[in-house]
């Protein structure tokens, strides 16, 4: 078998495709001649591209937090061939401060943004490994690389995110598989509009969480940077480098605060050197 580079026709599984930027990848990867199996929780989002691509596209009903419904639909895509490129992309934001989240809300956050992904991952290594190797692009955000005082549970499902998959890459490098994670900013897929607001209450009306509230709310689409055309076009390229990066942070926005969370981590490490060491057995 090729390498995954050099196939002229590559099968992608791309989750949450109803709409931005898992619906750009799926049609970046059709006009491109590759095949594409989506999942989607609409069943007629992908109509316009399936008369277009009748051939190249299948379309799953999926909702990741039905495990049974998971295992059932990749079960089927397995059996009808190899897959090539896996894309976590699905998901969805909580937001407002953490002692307003129910139990819920923080289970099915967590639930969509990080066990879902690890499901899904796991149940293509085996295949992925017996056929020489692929890729997987996770979707996470620059919320992956810091924290913001509204949305506790979104972050720990990218951080998540990002630590498991920089694990399992290095247990699979040696099998072909590579991984990557894309960072993006604020990006015009209408996330901003689909958000879950938890309830307010009034010790979080002012402050950090009521500030961000507010802002959150007066956003539209029109306000965000990212074009998911572009990102998918630059996601493509990557599945076609034989030695991909593991992260991607795309969009300028992401860039400037990726770049100061992590200048700041590092200047607080670099202040812990000596007390790091001293707690070291002496003699």
């Amino acid at each position: 078998m090729p390498p995954l580079t050099d196939r002229p026709v590559r099968h992608w599984f791309i989750t949450g495709a109803s709409g931005g930027l898992g619906r750009h990848l799926a049609e970046h990867a059709l006009r491109r001649g590759d095949r594409v199996t989506a999942t989607v929780r609409r069943p007629a989002a992908l109509d316009e591209l399936r008369a277009a691509f009748p051939d190249r596209l299948a379309v799953e009903l999926l909702d990741l937090t039905r495990t049974a419904e998971v295992d059932e639909v990749i079960g089927r895509v397995l059996a009808a061939g190899p897959v090539d490129i896996v894309v976590n992309n699905a998901g969805y934001a909580v937001v407002g401060a953490t002692e307003e989240m129910t139990g819920e809300q923080v289970g099915h956050q967590l639930e969509a943004l990080l066990l879902a992904p690890i499901r899904i991952t796991r149940a293509f290594l085996e295949p992925m490994r017996e056929q020489g190797g692929g890729r997987f692009i996770q979707v996470s955000s620059m919320g992956g690389q810091l924290g913001s005082p509204f949305s506790s549970a979104y972050h720990a499902g990218k951080w998540g995110l990002e630590g498991f998959t920089e694990g399992v890459g290095r247990e699979v490098a040696g099998f072909g598989i590579h991984f990557t994670l894309v960072e993006p900013g604020g990006t015009r897929t209408g996330f901003a509009s689909a958000l879950n607001y938890t309830a307010e209450t009034a010790p979080y009306r002012e402050g950090p969480v009521g500030e961000m509230r507010r802002e959150m709310q007066g956003l539209t689409d029109d306000d965000l940077p990212g074009d998911p055309a572009k990102i998918a076009a630059i996601v493509y390229d990557t599945t076609r480098d034989p030695a991909p990066p593991l992260r991607l942070t795309l969009g300028s926005d992401a860039y400037e605060a990726v770049h100061a969370a992590l200048a700041d981590r590092l200047a607080q490490l670099e202040a812990q050197k000596d007390l790091a060491a001293s707690v070291s057995f002496t003699g």
